[in-house]
């Protein structure tokens, strides 16, 4: 059974992120649509806050866990105190949901970011934040890689 799930690599990939925020060229539409992915991710249940799925170097409370599937691959989780983090958890899910751990290690879940136009108008401590839920990606990957 599938522990919190939402739309995220799924209903939601990758491409109809590109299609959907190709169309809106100006920041404050990209950003509209950042907090519209933000209310699509279902918030996690209070049981699944835990202390250790939260991850520091972010500026609002972030909390990111996994599921190992029986197939190898991986599924993401998580929340956000922050709306615009909420939304930039979702695009790093869409990144990596689904993905077996070698994959996403030979990848790089910030790639999406720069795709959709959304990374340079970040500021440092969202751009930081990011960078730890990317790390924070990589590092329950590594946890499978022998």
């Amino acid at each position: 059974m599938i522990i919190a799930p939402h739309p995220f690599g799924h209903s939601l990939t990758a491409t109809t992120l590109l299609e959907t925020f190709s169309t809106h060229k100006q920041w404050e539409d990209r950003y509209r649509q950042l907090i519209l992915l933000a209310k699509q991710l279902p918030p996690l249940p209070e049981s699944l806050k835990h202390n250790e799925l939260e991850l520091t170097g972010c500026e609002n409370r972030v909390w990111l866990g996994h599921q190992h599937l029986p197939d190898g691959r991986l599924h993401f989780y998580g929340d956000s105190e922050g709306r615009i983090v909420r939304g930039l958890l979702a695009v790093i899910l869409t990144a990596v949901e689904g993905k077996t751990p070698q994959q996403i290690l030979k990848g790089d879940p910030l790639v999406l970011f720069e795709q959709l136009g959304l990374h340079q108008q970040l500021s440092s401590s969202r751009a930081s934040g990011l960078q730890a839920l990317a790390q924070g990606v990589k590092a329950i990957a590594a946890q499978y890689v022998g």
